[in-house]
């Protein structure tokens, strides 16, 4: 059975750095591309970065652009993300999740597209 498991969420000062993983068992991560959301309270869950299958190709959302840094390790079967230069607007539960897209290079941000998802982990960023 296929399970996602993040970890790395912690209280974060403004301006300071967290790197999330989050690894793959049950299955080998070739052949799946990856995603990082996230989900304030109150708040609809928001794609954060992206990245395709083969690791070539990512895509962030505006906010964290020049900030947050999604990469992937097929032989360690985990996917992170990179996070710097923190603000309390990133404050919110983080999620991986995996989708088994058509082609090696395309990068799905649509959270429709994603058939699994791990449990999240919590990132407060605060003074």
């Amino acid at each position: 059975q296929l399970q996602l498991v993040e970890s790395g969420g912690d209280l974060v000062q403004p301006g300071g750095s967290l790197k999330l993983s989050c690894t793959m068992s049950g299955y080998s991560l070739d052949g799946f591309g990856l995603g990082w959301f996230h989900q304030a309270p109150g708040k609809e869950r928001e794609g954060v970065a992206f990245i395709s299958v083969n690791g070539g190709s990512t895509k962030y959302a505006d906010s964290v652009k020049g900030r947050f840094t999604i990469s992937r390790s097929n032989a360690a079967n985990t996917v992170w993300l990179q996070m710097n230069d923190l603000i309390p607007g990133d404050t919110a539960v983080y999620y991986c999740a995996a989708n088994i897209p058509g082609n090696t290079i395309l990068v799905l941000t649509n959270e429709n597209d994603y058939q699994y998802w791990g449990q999240g982990t919590q990132v407060t960023v605060s003074s």
